[in-house]
């Protein structure tokens, strides 16, 4: 056993991610559950796949959530890729502190105060809720996070290369296209992707902004649990599942290969 591991830490290490991932565990084994109780074993079975794919309300749903996400996610990549710039390029300027509060305010701040102050916002503004709504409130809180990946690596970035750029003759804003946003490619993939896995499982925010024509993915499933747990939940439980760990997975890796890459270019 390696030093400092103990049992008890090991113990502690295998409750912990048995209560973590236990559950999520058994929803994908009885997703192939040939039996109609979702508590009772019958078999293996591929079926309710095949029901989740025949179901309209569901593809539907999963078309308007992908949309969404999409959407949300460019948009929230380019505004959050202009925020880190800001905060990290431009040492002072007046109502800076401001400004970096409200970009990673959505960071701390709970869901539900989240959804129904942009609930009001709309309202007030008469805005019918609606796809561009849910779009609109997925941005908001994913464009922190992805300003937050994007600073942090600019934060590390060489900038004697955008230096060797500016002097060769290279204007300002050619020297960001051409050598800052290559450089740091791996952290805005990373960034997009991760703004598009929080889109696609977000349940709160979507429920106060969506409106008539606009129903989500998780809202679906939250809307047809609410009756009664089935085998075809579980499969498209298990299908979200693997999108959102696809997603979180590759973000990681390419965030990993920036700060990899970092020391690399720091040497050379």
């Amino acid at each position: 056993m390696p030093r400092g591991f103990t049992r008890f830490t090991l113990t502690a290490l295998t409750l912990g991610f048995a209560f973590l991932y236990l559950p999520i565990l058994l929803l994908v084994i009885y997703s192939f559950n040939a039996s109609k109780l979702v508590t009772v074993w019958g078999g293996f079975s591929l079926q309710w796949y095949g029901a989740m794919l025949r179901n309209r309300q569901l593809l539907d749903a999963a078309w308007v959530t992908l949309r969404v996400a999409f959407v949300a996610s460019t948009l929230a990549l380019v505004l959050g890729t202009m925020a880190g710039v800001v905060l990290t390029r431009i040492a002072r300027f007046p109502g800076r502190t401001l400004f970096a509060g409200m970009v990673s305010a959505p960071l701390v701040m709970p869901e539900v105060i989240l959804g129904l102050s942009l609930l009001l916002l709309f309202v007030s503004l008469g805005v019918d809720r609606g796809f561009w709504t849910i779009v609109v409130a997925h941005t908001t809180f994913a464009m922190c996070y992805v300003t937050v990946v994007v600073q942090s690596r600019l934060m590390t970035f060489d900038r004697s290369l955008e230096e060797a750029a500016m002097d060769l003759g290279a204007p300002p804003l050619k020297t960001f296209f051409v050598v800052t946003l290559p450089l740091i490619a791996p952290a805005l993939v990373g960034g997009w992707l991760l703004a598009f896995t929080l889109s696609l499982d977000d349940l709160v925010i979507a429920s106060f902004t969506t409106g008539p024509g606009a129903t989500t993915l998780p809202m679906r499933i939250y809307s047809s649990v609410r009756l009664g747990v089935t085998p075809e939940i579980n499969a498209v439980s298990t299908v979200l599942i693997a999108l959102v760990t696809a997603g979180v997975v590759v973000a990681s890796l390419l965030q990993k290969r920036s700060l990899v890459q970092t020391p690399e270019a720091g040497a050379r």
